[in-house]
């Protein structure tokens, strides 16, 4: 029964993890920019949602549609930014900006199709193995693919959409709110509420003590975590609050060693939250 439990949960976050990567592209903007209407050809999403799910084969570039101009309305598109590497086991993202206002030629893909599902998958496995059939496992799972996608829209464009942000942090308030109501749940709902109150907190000091180091979308993100962690106590909240600081700190020396970065160069810090977030909670369930 346990290996059945950790083995479904990691069909779930592969099949949501599938649908990360389409989004994290349509998020991926600058900050006055809301999302992107269209792949990098031209062509206007469609499909489920809206076209917000979906792989990131764009079916009218895969139907031979040809070269589109290059979209020029910012509001509509953002900007398209020039090919990101290619990660380990990931196809590159297919396009290639060419000069400004010039044609953007299009691949197979748009946006790297495999890292997030991977990592989607090996979380709520994760996830599952530590909590067992506690209530709050379903909503650990799905919680983990929104916060996936908010790591690689944070990692490749430094920003936090307030459009997840905050949707996130009244989600987790309301599911571990009904998860609360079941019998055999390991944590406490008004800790949960607590926890967020107290980590938002700290980080919005943060903020007011040094802008330009931490920014708002770090703030907002903070709720979230600090529910999720605050479900199992204080102790978790600390844990997996002070994890996040570590694992970011040990990224910034690691790329100040190999000269890629000085004292001063920006990192998205969300994915680091997130992780340390992650291993809170594995720590807790663990322990509940």
């Amino acid at each position: 029964m346990y290996a059945m439990l950790i083995a479904i949960a990691a069909l779930w976050g592969a099949a949501a993890g599938l649908l990360v990567p389409r989004a994290a592209y349509r998020f991926s903007v600058e900050p006055e920019d809301a999302w992107r209407d269209t792949c990098p050809a031209g062509h206007p999403f469609s499909g489920v949602a809206r076209g917000w799910l979906g792989s990131t084969r764009c079916s009218a570039c895969a139907g031979g549609a040809g070269v589109r101009p290059a979209p020029q309305t910012k509001a509509a598109t953002g900007p398209v930014p020039a090919a990101e590497p290619a990660g380990p086991g990931e196809s590159g993202r297919g396009e290639s900006a060419g000069t400004a206002g010039g044609p953007v030629e299009t691949g197979a893909r748009y946006a790297p199709a495999v890292l997030a599902p991977v990592v989607t998958t090996l979380g709520c496995a994760a996830l599952a193995a530590a909590t067992g059939l506690r209530p709050e496992l379903v909503v650990w799972l799905l919680l983990a693919p929104v916060a996936v996608l908010l790591a690689t829209i944070d990692r490749r464009v430094h920003r936090l959409p307030d459009q997840l942000t905050l949707p996130l942090a009244g989600a987790a308030a309301a599911l571990l709110g009904g998860a609360a109501l079941l019998p055999e749940h390991g944590g406490s709902w008004p800790s949960a509420l607590l926890g967020g109150l107290a980590l938002g907190g700290f980080y919005f000091l943060l903020f007011l003590v040094n802008p330009n180091g931490m920014g708002f979308g770090d703030v907002k993100l903070a709720l979230s975590l600090g529910v999720a962690l605050g479900w199992y106590g204080w102790a978790v909240v600390f844990a997996g609050g002070f994890a996040g600081f570590v694992l970011g700190a040990v990224y910034g020396f690691g790329l100040m060693v190999l000269r890629r970065a000085g004292r001063k160069t920006g990192i998205p810090f969300g994915p680091f939250m997130i992780a340390g977030a992650l291993l809170g909670i594995l720590f807790g369930a663990v322990s509940a």
